[in-house]
């Protein structure tokens, strides 16, 4: 294998950003408070970023910026000063898709790698040559491509242009992501990173003359159907022959997901992908392994994109938006103590004495416990932690440290 394999996660904040880090990212990605396509993130203010850059080349993790969105004229207002920012707090990457925004990077940090964003609908060698010509570095490839298209990009393209592309996570029904149902049916530009996301709203017919009287799409479904809801990616059961397709940069959708699902997707794949590098066969083996860790994070159900081909209605959710919950976020390690075996927790969701719960560790295996015993920050005996964000004591025996989390 001549390329060493990148996985990159999101990082929607800065919690986000070092769960991501801790849990096995090679890089990250994500936004400032402009410029990109997720305004729904919390996403990170420049005394954040500085932090979060910090704290990733801290562990050897690079940092990669989101600047894709699709500009008008008003936008490039501040957008030179911005760029000599992310310069000066060492960015390693800018994320572009608009060719003017591509030539303000080249202009004002011409020394920056730029990476072509998946919006820019890059799909075919020509359009990644043109690219690499004017100063590219990488290529995040369209969703819409199979294997064996990104395999031939990759064999007509020079070995320092890199290919990047999404593995897993929320899929989007509008090509590229480039989609215009969001401004015309809410009025959130969704190439500015606004989308309502209206894919996931359900939808029937009504007509002209009889209002509030809904006709089903689908036979099956009395009162509308999800006709765009997409299930979402999961390639965890495909690592080689990502690999094999010329990818070196395996990325993961999820800016404005929990860091619960920050952590357990990317602690997945990081094992899944050094598994395969290791020994395929331990790889092969543990196949099963991996896609119930996966679940273990909310999802829509799976599918494999288009990598296999165009999907079909099979990769389609029609009864339901919601996800699929198979565990709960009920708390994240602040602190150990060796001596007594007693972690000092942050509750998320309720849990309470006698509960059977799973250490889900940054570093080292997974291991569950029984509560049998924990304490407020007075030090009195407590049965239950009902509330948010609640501190509180809790034995646990084995070693934990901080940002591993508890699921149940």
């Amino acid at each position: 294998m001549d390329k060493k394999i990148e996985l990159l996660a999101p990082a929607g904040d800065l919690e986000k950003l070092k769960i991501a880090v801790l849990y096995g990212a090679d890089a990250v990605y994500l936004g400032g408070t402009s410029f990109g396509l997720r305004a729904k993130a919390k996403n990170f203010d420049e005394n954040e970023m500085r932090e979060g850059i910090l704290f990733a080349h801290k562990h050897n993790v690079k940092v990669y910026v989101t600047c894709n969105i699709f500009a008008h004229n008003s936008d490039f207002q501040g957008m030179e000063e911005y760029f000599k920012f992310l310069r000066e707090i060492k960015a390693d990457a800018i994320l572009v898709a608009d060719p003017g925004v591509f030539s303000v990077a080249k202009e004002v940090v011409p020394d920056m790698d730029i990476h072509i964003s998946t919006q820019a609908n890059n799909t075919n060698y020509k359009t990644a040559l043109f690219w690499k010509k004017l100063g590219a570095s990488r290529i995040v490839m369209a969703r819409e491509l199979s294997l064996d298209e990104i395999k031939d990009i990759s064999l007509n393209i020079p070995n320092d242009l890199e290919i990047e592309a999404f593995v897993h996570g929320a899929m989007c029904i509008s090509y590229s992501g480039r989609c215009l149902l969001s401004n015309y049916l809410s009025g959130r530009d969704a190439n500015k990173g606004a989308c309502s996301h209206p894919c996931r709203w359900k939808y029937a017919l009504v007509e002209q003359t009889r209002p509030g009287e809904y006709m089903p799409i689908a036979e099956d479904d009395k009162r509308g159907t999800y006709i765009f809801n997409s299930k979402d990616l999961c390639m965890i059961e495909h690592i080689p022959e990502l690999i094999d397709s010329g990818i070196t940069s395996l990325k993961i959708e999820g800016r404005i997901k929990t860091s619960f699902y920050v952590g357990t997707i990317v602690r997945a794949y990081r094992e899944a992908i050094d598994d395969y590098i290791r020994d395929s066969r331990i790889y092969y083996s543990k196949k099963e392994y991996y896609l119930e860790e996966v679940k273990k994070a909310s999802y829509r159900g799976f599918t494999t994109g288009f990598y296999y081909g165009k999907p079909n209605q099979n990769e389609q959710i029609y009864t339901t938006s919601s996800y699929i919950r198979n565990y709960d976020f009920i708390g994240m390690v602040i602190d150990y103590d060796e001596k007594s075996g007693f972690a000092v927790i942050e509750q998320r969701n309720k849990f309470v004495v006698g509960d059977k719960i799973e250490f889900l560790r940054a570093k080292g295996e997974t291991f569950s416990i029984i509560i049998d015993e924990m304490y407020d920050t007075d030090g009195n005996s407590i049965s239950e932690a009902p509330h948010p964000q609640q501190i509180i004591k809790l034995k646990v025996g084995k070693k934990v440290s901080a940002f591993d989390m508890m699921r149940k």
